[in-house]
């Protein structure tokens, strides 16, 4: 993976940034900085910032490997579902998270390794984003790698930006989806792939 060459700051001085940020905030919400519960608690919050925003910093995602294989240009579908993912909502920095459903129709015989479309998921979505761009990157990048002839990607998520405040409606799921070649124009397709993923 590359990395960003916009950050012209180091890690460093970007958590500590981070740091006295949330330092701030607990200030200004009326907190005790110096209480024993927060004492630490800047510290924790940039260190998990790093970790669930990882790819902020990663222009492109190349963590994978093609191959061909005999398919006697059979022309079927691949799936992998119930991928699970997590995200940071772009609107409230409130995470979002659930699960992606991939499906390919590969193009003369050539394949990805099946556990890079996990990391291609993991890749799109650690970052401040929200759900309808997810899917759409998820799938404009597999159609970039593979070519193939269909892509169709469905995400499902709970958000907390729903759950937590405004309109507090508890368990609610939000679906998108995304459809390309053959799953967009041909309705068996995309009936197969909808049906894979019940």
């Amino acid at each position: 993976m590359t990395e960003n060459k916009n950050l012209d700051i180091d890690k460093k001085t970007r958590l500590e940034n981070i740091e006295n940020a949330v330092r701030k905030i607990l200030i200004n919400i009326g907190e005790d900085i110096n209480r024993e519960g927060l004492i630490e608690t800047p510290k924790r919050v940039a260190k998990m910032y790093e970790e669930i925003l990882s790819t902020k910093s990663i222009n492109d995602f190349d963590n994978y490997k093609l191959f061909e294989v005999d398919l006697d240009n059979s022309q079927e579908m691949i799936l992998i579902k119930d991928i699970p993912f997590f995200s940071m909502c772009e609107h409230h920095m409130l995470p979002f998270f659930g699960k992606v459903h991939v499906a390919y129709i590969p193009r003369e015989n050539k394949v990805i390794g099946l556990s890079k479309i996990p990391r291609l998921v993991e890749f799109v979505s650690r970052k401040l984003s929200v759900q309808e761009e997810i899917t759409v990157n998820v799938a404009k990048k597999l159609i970039e790698i593979l070519n193939p002839l269909g892509v169709a990607v469905v995400v499902e998520a709970r958000h907390m930006c729903i759950e937590m405040r405004g309109i507090n409606k508890i368990g609610s799921v939000t679906k998108t989806s995304f459809y390309s070649g053959e799953f967009k124009v041909n309705v068996d397709r995309k009936k197969e792939f909808l049906d894979g993923i019940k």
